[in-house]
């Protein structure tokens, strides 16, 4: 019998200064996000400093680096807000009330943020943005883009944390003894059969009645690890020696791709989504019941893993036409 499981910390709130009046509104989700666009310009730099960045003709400044990656979060975060908004909210009020996708308070009138960002979104605007920049400074893109994705995903941990500190984002039921009772979490009628079973194999003592909270996978912290960490020493490993242009952002794609796909049969969908392709219909989307049973962001990440295939094709065919002309 597992005799184990993990409460979420007590003492974890999502404000930095929880109850300080005029310090409330700091949250370690947004601080997190400063960690993490500092954390990308400093590999950024790092890489600019070995001269990766500059061109034949042209060298490249910290005043084009800076503009580079201003450039790339502001359209990260429009893009991250627009799409968690219209595409993972199901409530249509974004639809109606398109002002409310970057109106920072609750309907109370409590500060909250810009609470809701969508990865795939962020990515997709944060392309545009280097494209814009690329485009406007006559810059090549590929190499840019490249210089841009190995210093993502080392920022991209801090996200995570942040997602973490929050207590969202969080997994499906587990029977693992790193499980965690997030508060947050959705609860289970304690009469349920199933509910009693699960709580009797991890030791957990539950009422006759009522709701019961059970442990989930941290899924936040193996995103952290796989989706950052890894992925970053990966990247990192090859940037130095990529066989072409756009072979780093195409390995940083189907990278990730692959790696929140598996990381997704852990995660909790969104409730209001559930499963996108369906083969148990009896499963809950709290339990991993079925590998076939697939969620908004696992067909997403086969999106991304098809899509950075084909760009990586088209990167080293265009590599190639350019030895054969030279």
């Amino acid at each position: 019998m597992n005799l184990f499981y993990i409460n979420y910390p007590s003492w974890i709130h999502p404000e930095i200064f929880p109850g300080v009046p005029f310090l409330g509104i700091l949250r370690w989700y947004g601080l997190m996000y400063v960690f993490a666009f500092g954390t990308a310009y400093f590999v950024l730099k790092k890489i600019f400093k070995e001269g990766a960045l500059d061109s034949i003709d042209r060298k490249t400044t910290e005043d084009d680096l800076a503009s580079f990656i201003i450039t790339g979060i502001i359209f990260l975060l429009i893009g991250a807000r627009v799409f968690s908004t219209l595409v993972y909210d199901t409530s249509g009020k974004y639809l109606e009330k398109p002002w409310l996708i970057f109106w920072p308070f609750d309907e109370s009138g409590r500060f909250t943020g810009l609470a809701g960002m969508s990865y795939h979104g962020g990515a997709i605007g944060g392309t545009l943005g280097m494209l814009v920049w690329c485009k406007t400074h006559k810059r090549p893109f590929l190499k840019w883009a490249d210089a841009m994705c190995t210093a993502i995903p080392l920022g991209y941990t801090f996200g995570r944390l942040g997602n973490f500190l929050n207590g969202e984002l969080y997994g499906r039921i587990t029977k693992m003894p790193w499980g965690m009772i997030f508060p947050y979490a959705e609860k289970f009628s304690a009469s349920l059969k199933w509910v009693k079973n699960f709580a009797n194999e991890i030791g957990m003592q539950i009422p006759e009645s009522g709701l019961v909270n059970l442990p989930r996978h941290p899924s936040q912290l193996y995103e952290a690890f796989f989706e950052g960490i890894v992925l970053f020493l990966i990247l990192w490993a090859f940037h130095k020696k990529k066989p072409f242009d756009g072979f780093s952002s195409a390995l940083y794609l189907v990278g990730y791709g692959a790696f929140r796909f598996f990381l997704e049969y852990f995660r909790m969908p969104d409730a209001d989504l559930g499963f996108r392709i369906v083969h148990d219909e009896t499963a809950s989307i709290s339990q991993n019941a079925s590998l076939l049973n697939i969620s908004t962001g696992q067909v997403l990440c086969i999106i991304m893993i098809v899509g950075g295939s084909l760009y990586g094709l088209g990167a080293w065919i265009l590599r190639k036409k350019k030895s054969n002309g030279s």
